[in-house]
Formats: C-alpha cells, structure tokens, sequence
C-alpha cells in the first residue's frame, strides 16, 4: 500500500491506497446534467494512462517517482474524492462546468503545506466524481503490504454482480430535481468497450449473441453494422465456472477488477478472441435473475418479488455508450481494416448510441497502427 505526498514538501495528502483497475466507465460523460457518483472505491487507487482533458460534449449536450508502476509514465493516479488530504480547492478553477467542476483548467487542489498544484477535483454533472493526482507533483511512499487479489472463485463466491438498472438523479431546474431509473451508466460503457472488440472480432461477418440481457446490450448494434446473409459467428459467455464451448471463436469474459487481467478460457476455445466485461456485468449476465415470485405469508422475505409498486423499468432500448466505443476502438489496431470502415458507415445512420454519431472512417484513417496499445 502507498501514501502519496507531495514531491515540493513531502506533506502526506492521501490515506493508504492499494492499486486497482481502472473502471471501464472512468471517462464517461452520461446524459445531461445527471448526478454521478463517486468513481474510485474508498481507499484504492488507479493509473490512467491519458492525461486528463475535459470529455467532449456533442451538440445535443449543452451543459513520476524513480520506482513508477507500468502505465505510471505519464497520466493521473485516480483517487476517492474522501481519500485526499492536506489541500485546498481553488474555487477559480471550475473549467467550463455547470453544476460543479470539470477540471479542463488543470489542477485546481494545491498543498495546504507549500501552495504547489498537486491534484485535479472533479464532479461536475454527468461525469463520475474523482481526484486525479498530477504524477509530477506527487511521490508515493510504501506503507505496507498490498492486499493479495482475490481468486476467480473468491470474487465469484461473492456474486456482487451491477444492476442493468439504476436510479438516476439530475441536478435541479427550473422544475427542480429529477429521479428516474434508466440503463446504467456503468452497463452502458460497459457496452461501448465490449462493442468495439465483437466489431473487431467479427472479421466482417454477422455475430450472434446469447439471449436475454446480452442480445439488448449487442444485438442491435451488431445487426446494423454488420452484413446479413453470412454464416454468423457466435459469441458466448464464458469464465470461471463457465467453461467455453470447444470451437468458440467470440467469448464474452470478464476482467478482474483489481489486477485488470482478462480471464482467459483453456482447451480448444484457447485461442477464441476474448471480449473483456466488467466483471459485475458479467456476473449478472451469467446469473438466473430475476428469482421467480413465490407465495408467501408474514413479513416480506428478502428475496421475494414484490408486485406492489410495480419495479420501475427504462423507458427505452439500451444504449452503449459512444465516447467508449470510440475510445476503444481507436485503440485498437485492428480498426484499420477497410471492411471495418464501412460498418462503422452503415451503423452512423442508425443512431443507436447515446450520443448521435460514431467514429468515421476519416478517424480511422488517422490513427496509427502503432501509436496505442490495444485497449483491454
């Protein structure tokens, strides 16, 4: 575990933070004027290997140390809000925000101890709510032993799987605040990511997908980017405790959340392309939910349906989200490919994303196969 401290004046300004990986949905800009929560577990930290610039908003939206860690070279060290220490906030420093702070002006918490710019605070509306550590003006200093990362099957045992759906909260207008339940945020970047690699994966042919919660994430999607009238590869959900068919060529696998290391099948579906999930989508796409309704009599069980009021559902077809479909697949080299750029043709038109428009060939076109990493 590591404090980190100011590299001007050594002042501690974080409590004892272990690494993990960085959510998939750290750089999701959702909706307009949404009520994110906070983005970092309390007491971990993240490396994120881009500098932080304020995410773009569309037309429809109006509103290192000597000892560095891999990835540590350049980007922020994200943190919990309620794990920094020792700073002030330059209340100036707000970027183009509208209900909060954005971070597009740079680094808006300075040292308490020696004035220096040390971390950036954001939680403006619509973006998940973090402190993003300047790596040049912090050092970290070991304080003790790393906690050993939990096995498959220890984080599978405990089934803490995301909920497809989640109350939503918008800052208050001129009608004052609103709640509704919508698609969540995390399963629609969680989407975005996974979307980019079934495109790469595909190779130009139709891909199916299982039923149920899989086909509203991917199906549409798919259907419109991709031809008809091919023989259509598969793509299945696999991982611990469920093994791959032999011959798969697509699995859906998760990502371990604190080492981010895809799980990877065995045996003859060893070599299938692996499209990475957060492990909590995936826990819930591979678990039987809803528990079927059962009679009871006495005080409500826990785990017992309730018919009144009536579960409260979206009120649209899911969505992925843009900004991490480009992301990732700008990342990856693959999106090269001419076949790929007239998918990406076919699916603009259809607007299934959050945002209207996806990446253009032209995009394509300007990435270089070698200038990123492929994205996990």
């Amino acid at each position: 575990m590591f404090v980190f401290v100011c590299a001007g004046c050594d002042a501690e300004l974080t409590v004892a933070l272990y690494r993990v990986c960085l959510p998939v949905h750290a750089r999701q800009v959702y909706g307009n004027g949404v009520q994110l929560p906070v983005l970092m577990e309390p007491g971990t930290f993240a490396l994120d290997p881009d500098p932080w610039e304020r995410p773009r908003r569309t037309e429809d939206e109006p509103c290192a140390p000597a000892d560095a860690l891999p990835g540590e070279e350049r980007g922020d060290i994200v943190i919990a809000p309620g794990d920094i220490r020792g700073t002030r906030l330059i209340p100036d420093m707000r970027g183009g925000a509208c209900c909060g702070i954005d971070g597009a002006d740079g680094p808006n918490l300075v040292c308490m101890a020696c004035d220096l710019p040390v971390a950036t605070r954001i939680d403006d509306c619509s973006l998940w709510q973090a402190v993003r550590l300047d790596r040049h003006a912090v050092r970290r200093v070991r304080v003790g032993i790393d906690p050993a990362p939990s096995s498959w099957e220890e984080l599978t045992d405990k089934g803490e799987g995301t909920s497809p759906v989640a109350p939503i909260a918008t800052w208050g207008g001129r009608l004052g605040s609103n709640r509704c339940w919508s698609w969540s945020p995390q399963w629609a970047a969680a989407a975005g990511r996974a979307l980019a690699h079934l495109l790469v994966a595909s190779e130009g042919s139709p891909i199916g997908v299982p039923d149920g919660l899989t086909a509203d994430m991917f199906r549409p999607a798919l259907d419109a980017a991709l031809p008809a009238g091919l023989p259509p590869r598969c793509a299945v959900l696999a991982g611990p405790g469920h093994p791959a068919p032999g011959g798969s060529g697509i699995v859906l696998v998760p990502v371990h959340p604190q080492t981010g290391h895809v799980w990877m099948p065995s045996g003859p579906a060893a070599s299938a392309y692996p499209v990475p999930l957060p492990l909590g989508v995936w826990l819930w796409l591979t678990s039987h939910r809803p528990y079927p309704p059962m009679p009871a009599s006495g005080r409500m069980p826990r785990d017992v349906l309730r018919d009144d009021p009536i579960p409260l559902l979206p009120n649209g077809p899911f969505q992925a989200d843009r900004g991490t479909f480009e992301r990732t697949l700008l990342g990856l080299t693959a999106a090269q490919a001419p076949w790929l750029r007239e998918a990406l043709a076919r699916h603009a038109s259809v607007g299934l994303f959050q945002t209207s428009g996806v990446v253009g060939a032209a995009d394509i076109r300007s990435v270089g196969t070698a200038s990123r990493a492929p994205t996990p």
